[in-house]
């Protein structure tokens, strides 16, 4: 019986009258429990040469189970840059899990990431030395000896990796599946590259849903560090604000202030995966460069004032331990030479020009890195309308987390200001990067794309997040406690 009813399971996941597009295989994507069609178009390299190189741009879609499904499928956009669409599918697959029933959703890997002529540097295995982790003088120099070797490959003219290139692959792969219009779901840089395929093929958008927005004329080194400011001084002003997180880290102002003056000092670390301690020299943007990753998830930033007041006692295990959770390597999956070529090309020219000034506490570290990094990666051409944020063709819901310390609601409600009356900006206040992987703004994403028009659309409520209450301070369980 068990064998049938699994035989019956895999039937219903794959129905016979989902037909394979010609031109297209069927394959199995990690983490997605049914089958997915992939494909691929030829794209030049270099558009203003069409006859030139051409490189294949992969994609996937997560057929609709419906019989009768809709016309418009759902294309999403990873983030990074430099992020796979289709290498984190089994997270899409879920995230957007009511779609499936009537809807294909669609996973393209941007040229540069993936399968699609991708631009990857070393992968940082999480196992090397602590000091060699974070350390930015080494992380400069193997990022050049990267670019050396990325020139070297048939694909290397790393000036033809700008969004406005990768979107027009994008167009190219909604004409391949025959699709009048489409719904854009994109996250972080994902939201950068849905508003360019938007301002270029207006014509094609049904919907559009943008969380954590990274608009295109937003200077992203530059941003960082008041961004990350404003996210840690909030993060302060909470535990103080909080009688159980004051009465555990009643001088949490002051140990942040001390550890910062103390900084070089040599330290002892327990390294988070190999459990071999470390003594190296901890700068002080290293130090910074530990607390940032934390705040982009409310329930592990949750943590830091424990582990500031462990670091303000010399035992820097715990800080170190926590930003590794969310990679504080730096490498997160993404194509690293794809992430340069974007940024250098789209955001550096106009690092000179920006208003964002260095936060108090985390300087100017990250622009640095980026300044010389960028000094000598190839640039591509960017057209003066690329920073142009156009009216929106259609319904568009802008998502910001309030505690988000990298697009923080001051981008996405000036986006929608540009976007005009077909334009909502929801904002939720206790949540961190990334909106709707909350579980009831997964529904709320779903009726906005699903309503029968624009109107209806932007009348979606989406209050249901707005309440989430900021998550309690961590306490260490010891032995006195666990009695």
């Amino acid at each position: 019986m068990r064998w049938t009813i699994s035989l019956l399971l895999l039937l219903a996941a794959v129905p016979a009258w989902a037909e394979l597009p010609a031109g297209m295989t069927s394959c199995r994507l990690t983490g997605v429990e049914h089958a997915a069609w992939c494909g691929s178009v030829m794209r030049p390299l270099d558009p203003a040469q069409p006859s030139g190189k051409t490189i294949a741009v992969h994609f996937a879609v997560l057929p609709a189970v419906a019989r009768n499904k809709k016309p418009d499928p759902v294309f999403f956009f990873a983030g990074g840059p430099g992020q796979s669409a289709i290498e984190i599918a089994g997270n899409v697959s879920r995230l957007l899990a009511r779609f499936a029933n009537r809807r294909d959703i669609v996973l393209i890997d941007q040229r540069g990431t993936g399968r699609s002529a991708p631009l990857r540097c070393a992968d940082e295995q999480p196992t090397r030395p602590l000091r060699e982790l974070v350390d930015p003088a080494r992380q400069r120099s193997e990022l050049q000896q990267c670019l050396v070797a990325l020139q070297a490959l048939p694909y290397g003219d790393l000036r033809q990796f700008t969004t406005t290139i990768a979107m027009q692959d994008t167009e190219a792969v909604r004409l391949r599946l025959g699709a009048a219009r489409i719904n854009l779901v994109g996250g972080s840089y994902g939201t950068r590259a849905a508003l360019e395929y938007t301002r270029q093929f207006p014509q094609a958008v049904r919907r559009l849903v943008i969380d954590g927005v990274a608009p295109p004329d937003m200077v992203l080194p530059a941003s960082f560090s008041p961004d990350t400011q404003a996210a840690f001084d909030t993060l302060l002003a909470a535990c103080e604000a909080d009688a159980s997180c004051r009465q555990r880290h009643p001088q949490l102002r002051a140990h942040w202030h001390t550890l910062l003056n103390s900084l070089p000092r040599d330290v002892s670390v327990l390294h988070p995966v190999t459990q071999r301690e470390e003594r190296f020299a901890l700068t002080r943007e290293m130090f910074t460069g530990l607390v940032r990753p934390p705040l982009y998830a409310p329930a592990l930033s949750a943590a830091l004032p424990l582990a500031l007041d462990e670091a303000a006692q010399g035992r820097f295990t715990a800080l170190f331990g926590l930003a590794a959770a969310l990679g504080s390597g730096g490498g997160l999956g993404l194509a690293r030479g794809m992430h340069f070529s974007v940024v250098c090309a789209e955001d550096l020219p106009r690092l000179a020009a920006t208003t964002d000034r260095p936060g108090a506490d985390f300087g100017d570290a990250i622009t640095e890195l980026y300044r010389g990094v960028c000094a000598g990666w190839p640039r591509g051409a960017v057209p003066a309308d690329f920073y142009r944020v156009p009216p929106a063709p259609a319904a568009t819901l802008l998502l910001s987390g309030g505690l988000d310390p990298a697009t923080p609601p001051r981008h996405g409600e000036r986006v929608a200001g540009l976007l005009g009356a077909k334009a909502r900006h929801v904002v939720v206040p206790n949540a961190g990067h990334g909106v709707m992987a909350l579980l009831c703004m997964r529904d709320v994403l779903f009726r906005f794309v699903d309503a029968e028009t624009d109107e209806d659309a932007l009348k979606v409520d989406a209050d249901c997040a707005k309440t989430i209450p900021r998550p309690t301070v961590f306490q260490a369980i010891t032995a006195e406690a666990a009695k």
